[in-house]
């Protein structure tokens, strides 16, 4: 079935400038210079689309390959180019891969690229600029094989400009309308053959050999190819025709595709195994290939001598292997790009070659293709150099079973290609291949197969990136376990596992258990690794990240200081783990209290992160979001917001409203707000965060109690002190069961809810619950940290109202000088305090 989508056009009678389009996808193929008839189809297509008409065409023989479905849709394409500013090709049979396809469009539509941000997040962006039609309304999509509505719908955008989708899967008429393609009429057949074989064929004999071809294009395409490649007569030829069509009825299952087309597929291949017999060989490979374009450079490699001994010979003779690949273009059984380097095989070509073997023998082609796609040395996949060369070949991974291999080459290939989906931000895809491999290796090889413990581990590393915690949780303790009864403790594998799991502890808010489990993790790595390896300094990171996590700042300001050090003299870290270490410094910075030196290293970092990523690089991103948090402690309010909504609109387009790190910059985004006086504006950001937290992370992570924190403190500002008492309480009484009442985010919590008993008038609680909290924000961050000061500033309030008017005047005057002295005069919370006013604190969650 041709399909094809057509949307409402927002030009309405604006006239339709004529001229190329701005966008032409390098993916569409060349005009075929033979193609013949369809006019009225074609007519009939444009007509719906002028008419606003929402259309699909479908094919009237359900299923049927070789009827021309695509060759249709590039001849619209190019004879309707000037319709449209931006017309781009989608191969659509491996669902998985269209979002790489549309994240490829990303950079034509003023989009970052996929390297920034991801390909799922890229694509998703780009189907926003496709329905807004930002910064083209004219455009033109095309889904070539989209067979699975269910797979590939939700990718379709629905915008003001036309989409074309061809399938075989009748199931689109219930999604959308349909229009038939059906085989050449007569007329058609005899017009295409004259094109193709001779323009002196007689049209009686031109008839004859259409009829017995059924009018099927493909059909047609192969016979005209072997006459004339081959100079046969039409009747020499249908005489042969009858030999391999008796030997076709005589098969005990007939196949999905008509007879004449299976015979006429048996003639080419017997002439091509005349002119060179190892092309058979060959070809019955590509079978095993994915429908999509073979780098002819997988073939330099060769097999294994047992595996195929003709094949070997053919693949160790460059001219031999050239001239096998010229004949099968010639015999139109494959099609040749010279500039690409590549051949592609359509997909009834490859049904009837699989459907000629017997089931050993399909196995042993299979095993050989999985042995080529291995051969070849990629290069590291999370070197972005080496991702043009893995992307060539992911698209057949799927049809070639490559999850059903039991040979350790090509599993090591098919991690590698895991690697490569995830690190060039394909996460979705990336998960849905490991998974494949996981179910099919564990069956075959069993749980302590290594290859299934490295699955498992890339699986919870993808699992964690998309924010799947709990589930990563359970893959990663399993596989750690596993791997240190298999392998040891201090095995390779064991060791990046264990980093993994202190992650999923992280994730799950259990800060405690996670520095103790990554202080033995370091251990392991100091023992194993060099002391400026990569994987050591990812280690203490981790762990850097776990003090934080737990209060104990100034020790994770030293091990964030010794990674950055450390990492700013290799030349071989690559520029994300860079920025990664960079921004986790200015941030502890930051929570050290000293915030004019965050904000220094944090622009610094930024500016390193816009130079050399991406402004929309994840990174650098969040390397953003801590500035933004950085100058708003640091007073600089006006420079706060305006980064602080641009990261987070950043990451609600490119990551969704549900991400974590959305989540965070949606935060961050509600606490300026009410910093700078936008009180309802905020406390409407944060009641829509604090509702989407426990999605995440769960009811009672500490991030959840956290910003519930910052709700409450938004209902005392807006005058509902008693609101803020309740949710104050509930939050505190769980931070306190979760972290104990030591911990920063509780002593937050805590003298926020002393503010909250002061304005409700109940001053002999607020003054215990403020003496408490002072005293141990002292002992815990220091007697000069901002929440100390803060704490001794808020004390001499409830003191003044209790009667205490020396006590609070002395409290206050040397908090004040204290201020002064560490923020200087003019800092906000200086003149506040200065003022007799109580100060507010709330909380940012940092990233796990």
């Amino acid at each position: 079935m041709l399909r094809c989508c057509y949307h409402r056009s927002v030009t309405g009678s604006r006239a339709v400038a004529r001229g190329l389009p701005e966008v032409w996808g390098e993916k569409i193929p060349p005009r075929n210079k033979n193609f013949t008839g369809r006019d009225g189809l074609l007519e009939q297509l444009r007509a719906g689309i002028a008419a606003d008409v929402t259309a699909v065409v479908p094919h009237a023989l359900h299923g049927m390959g070789g009827v021309g479905k695509t060759q249709v849709a590039v001849e619209y394409a190019w004879r309707y180019q000037a319709e449209y500013d931006l017309v781009w090709w989608i191969s659509a049979d491996q669902a998985l891969l269209v979002p790489a396809a549309l994240a490829a469009l990303a950079p034509r539509l003023n989009l970052p690229p996929a390297k920034a941000v991801g390909i799922d997040d890229t694509a998703a962006a780009v189907l926003h600029a496709l329905r807004r039609g930002d910064p083209y309304d004219r455009w033109l999509l095309i889904f070539d094989n989209a067979d699975r509505p269910e797979d590939i719908n939700q990718l379709i955008p629905r915008g003001p400009g036309h989409v074309l989708i061809t399938s075989r899967n009748q199931e689109w008429r219930s999604v959308v309308e349909t229009v038939p393609v059906d085989v050449f009429t007569h007329g058609e057949s005899v017009q295409f053959l004259h094109k193709r074989v001779s323009s002196t064929l007689r049209e009686v004999d031109a008839r004859r050999l259409a009829d017995e071809l059924g009018h099927l294009p493909l059909a047609l395409e192969q016979a005209g190819a072997l006459q004339a490649e081959a100079g046969m007569s039409v009747d020499e030829y249908l005489q042969q025709l009858a030999k391999h069509m008796s030997d076709t009825l005589q098969m005990p299952k007939p196949l999905d595709y008509p007879r004449s087309m299976t015979a006429a597929w048996r003639l080419s291949v017997s002439q091509l195994e005349q002119q060179l017999t190892e092309a058979v060989e060959l070809m019955r490979c590509c079978a095993f290939f994915g429908p999509e374009p073979i780098p002819v450079d997988v073939f330099r490699w060769g097999v294994d001598e047992h595996l195929a001994p003709g094949l070997q010979q053919l693949l160790d003779n460059p001219l031999l292997r050239s001239k096998a690949i010229r004949l099968i273009g010639r015999y139109a059984l494959a099609k040749l790009d010279p500039e690409t380097r590549t051949l592609q095989v359509h997909r009834l070509i490859q049904a009837l070659l699989r459907a000629d073997l017997s089931e050993d023998e399909q196995d042993r082609y299979r095993e050989i293709v999985h042995v080529l796609l291995a051969s070849p040395a990629l290069g590291d996949p999370d070197d972005e150099a080496n991702w043009p060369r893995y992307a060539e070949l992911v698209q057949h991974i799927v049809p070639s079973d490559v999850a059903g291999t039991r040979d350790p080459r090509v599993r090591e290939f098919a991690l590698n290609m895991v690697r490569y989906l995830y690190a060039s931000g394909q996460h979705q895809t990336s998960r849905a291949f490991v998974e494949s491999f996981l179910q099919q290796w564990t069956k075959g090889s069993g749980p302590d197969d290594p290859h299934v413990i490295d699955a498992q581990a890339q699986l919870g590393k993808v699992l964690r990136v998309l924010g799947d915690y709990p589930k990563a949780f359970e893959i990663d303790r399993a596989a750690l376990e596993r791997a240190r009864r298999v392998f040891g403790p201090q095995h390779e594998k064991s060791l990046f596992l264990s980093q993994g799991f202190g992650g999923d502890l992280r994730a799950m808010g259990d800060f405690v258990e996670a520095r103790d489990h990554d202080e033995q993790v370091l251990q392991g790595h100091e023992t194993f690794y060099a002391t400026d390896h990569i994987e050591l300094l990812h280690a203490k990171n981790n762990l850097a990240l776990d003090y934080a996590l737990v209060s104990h700042y100034q020790r994770a300001r030293a091990v964030h200081e010794n990674v950055f050090t450390i990492s700013s003299r290799k030349s071989d870290v690559s520029k994300v783990s860079h920025l990664l270490f960079w921004g986790n410094l200015a941030r502890v910075v930051r929570l050290c209290g000293d915030y004019e030196d965050a904000c220094d290293l944090g622009e610094d970092a930024y500016a390193f992160g816009v130079q050399e990523l991406d402004v929309e690089h994840w990174v650098t991103l969040r390397t953003g979001k801590d500035l933004s948090i950085a100058l708003r402690r640091a007073g600089r309010y006006d420079e706060a917001i305006e980064l602080a909504q641009d990261v987070y609109e950043r990451y609600a387009r490119l990551l969704g409203p549900d991400h974590p790190d959305t989540l965070a910059a949606a935060m961050n985004h509600a606490n300026t707000l009410r910093t700078t006086g936008q009180i309802n504006e905020a406390f409407e950001r944060a009641l829509d965060t604090m509702n989407r937290y426990p999605q995440v992370y769960g009811e009672e992570h500490p991030y959840n109690r956290g910003c519930a924190g910052n709700l409450a403190l938004l209902h005392r500002v807006r005058g509902d002190a008693e609101s803020a008492r309740r949710l104050n309480e509930q939050c505190l009484a769980a931070l306190d069961s979760r972290l104990s009442r030591d911990h920063h985010y509780a002593l937050v919590i805590a003298i926020n809810l002393a503010s909250d008993l002061t304005a409700l008038g109940e001053l002999d609680a607020a003054q215990s619950l403020s003496e408490d909290t002072m005293n141990r924000s002292r002992k815990l961050l220091g007697a000069i940290h901002p929440l100390t000061l803060g704490c001794s500033a808020n004390l001499s309030v409830v003191l003044r109202r209790t009667g205490a008017e020396e006590k609070a005047e002395e409290l206050l005057s040397r908090t004040v000088k204290q201020f002064t002295e560490v923020r200087g005069s003019q800092h906000p919370d200086t003149v506040v305090a200065g003022e007799g006013r109580q100060l507010d604190f709330d909380f940012d969650p940092p990233p796990i």
